[in-house]
């Protein structure tokens, strides 16, 4: 516990000095709602107020930002010889993952609580209870924690820390080809199916159903189901390329 404890300050210490990684974990989906809010939101037919349509797909995209920096930083101690230091201290190898991953959560939540209060200030109204958010917040939790394994998974696996912070761009790309912004209904051919089943999808429309205080059951265990099958496979490539590796 204790080395988890000390791997979770230094990954903290190192979020804080990269203001380029706190921008783009809080601000950068900030601008991206004020963006489709005001400049395109007039443009959307989704036969609801867009700001409470898009806000749930925004708070996806909002932990997808962010990883980005988590991939770089666990590439850069791969690749920087930083593991080898810890060998010989009493630092679980475990905590050396599990540090970034809970950094990366927390990151997340910090991020997606600043676009909800930016979201209640552009005419937010969720009709969700206080059963319905913590719902909200157990989605975002499990999200947070599944994309951090597999993020971390990514960034053991590239070569460099530059490929690593590429290596996320797929899961930053991905929610725009969901149904965060549009309902995917509204798609062309190909891309509708794509985004219908794609994993972010059923995972927006749990946060979506909850926010508005009608949770669907079977889009709820898909998106559990998704999250849990990310983190089992992000978890166990990790340890794997870890193994390899240090």
């Amino acid at each position: 516990m204790k080395s988890h404890s000390v791997m979770l300050r230094r990954n903290f210490r190192h979020i804080a000095r990269n203001p380029t990684s706190v921008f783009n974990a809080v601000l950068m989906p900030i601008i991206i709602m004020l963006m489709f809010v005001y400049m395109f939101g007039d443009a959307f037919d989704v036969g609801e107020h867009y700001i409470d349509y898009a806000t749930p797909g925004l708070m996806l995209l909002a932990v997808c930002y962010g990883l980005g920096a988590t991939a770089t930083a666990v590439n850069s101690d791969m690749t920087k010889g930083i593991i080898n230091r810890f060998k010989v201290m009493d630092v679980s190898r475990g905590a050396v993952l599990s540090g970034h991953v809970i950094a990366t959560v927390v990151t997340n939540l910090l991020a997606i609580a600043a676009l909800t209060g930016v979201a209640f200030a552009l005419g937010f109204r969720p009709s969700a209870g206080v059963a319905d958010w913590f719902g909200v917040l157990g989605i975002v939790v499990l999200l947070g924690f599944a994309a951090g394994w597999l993020t971390v998974a990514l960034g053991l696996a590239a070569k460099s820390p530059e490929t690593a912070g590429l290596a996320s761009v797929p899961l930053v790309m991905l929610p725009f080809f969901s149904s965060a912004i549009v309902p995917a209904e509204k798609m062309g051919p190909g891309l509708r199916q794509f985004a219908q089943y794609q994993p972010f999808t059923p995972i927006i429309e749990t946060l979506r159903g909850l926010l508005a205080g009608h949770p669907s059951t079977g889009t709820a265990l898909a998106a559990v189901a998704w999250c849990a099958g990310i983190a089992v496979v992000g978890y166990a490539w990790a340890r794997s390329t870890f193994s390899k590796r240090a």
